[in-house]
């Protein structure tokens, strides 16, 4: 299997302005990391801190916020992690449900799901 990438906007507060990104899709991650610098650009600030495991085991603290990102027509506000320049933009599951869209891994990309799970 692939990698899937998806093209993103994230919006500043009033929604006035945006940047476009190609990201990473990794539905083992459950928040949307964006870098630190992009998001200060558009004016979104941190809200708190919290611990994650990566991949390797190790345990890193970041801060973290919330932002509106639109991805294939749809817009929804997700958390999102203050990534630092090593760290990798991902677009996590937690954007991916809110916005209703889930991986196709047979065409290796996202699409608009049929229906959300309600139970």
């Amino acid at each position: 299997m692939g990698v899937t990438r998806a093209y993103i906007k994230i919006y500043d507060k009033e929604l006035k302005k945006h940047l476009k990104i190609t990201i990473i899709v990794d539905t083992g991650s459950i928040y949307t990391w964006i870098k630190r610098r992009r998001l200060e650009s558009l004016g979104i600030r941190p809200m708190k801190k919290r611990k994650f495991r990566l991949i390797n085991g190790d345990i890193v603290e970041r801060e973290v916020g919330e932002a509106v990102i639109e991805c294939l027509g749809e817009i929804a506000t997700t958390i999102v992690v203050f990534a630092e320049e090593k760290d990798n933009e991902v677009l996590g599951l937690h954007a991916l449900e809110g916005l209703g869209l889930e991986v196709d891994p047979i065409e290796n990309k996202i699409k608009k799901s049929e229906a959300l799970l309600a139970l």
